[in-house]
């Protein structure tokens, strides 16, 4: 079983920052793409942000310049800053992971998500 666990959503003004954190545990050998995910009332789940183990990172054209997906293989966890926040960023924020398990399996796993909430 592996779990991802997302935190550091919250209520934030338009123009303000967060930085959500994703830590994956369980029975985690290797920790392969990982990503960004986010869905809003009545939208489907969308793209925020995607980064591999090397480092590469791509970006929704919505979120580039804004926001920067990083990642510590050492410690599983993954990150987004966002920054100049709108309140069109309010979503539920997923974060996904492709994971080698100790068992060798590749699976691709979801964290229960995050509220960010963007309004005066």
């Amino acid at each position: 079983q592996v779990y991802l666990v997302e935190s550091g959503g919250g209520l934030v003004q338009p123009g303000g920052s967060l930085r959500l954190s994703c830590a994956a545990s369980g029975m985690v050998l290797r920790v392969n793409r990982m990503g960004w995910y986010r869905q809003a009332p009545g939208n489907e789940r969308e793209l925020v942000a995607t980064i591999t183990r090397d480092g590469t990172a791509n970006y929704a054209d919505s979120v580039k310049a804004r926001f920067t997906i990083s990642r510590d293989n050492a410690k599983n966890t993954l990150y987004l800053q966002m920054d100049s926040l709108k309140p069109e960023d309010t979503a539920v924020y997923y974060c996904n992971a492709d994971v080698l398990t100790r068992a060798g399996l590749n699976v691709g796993s979801w964290g229960q998500g995050t509220q960010v909430t963007v309004s005066s």
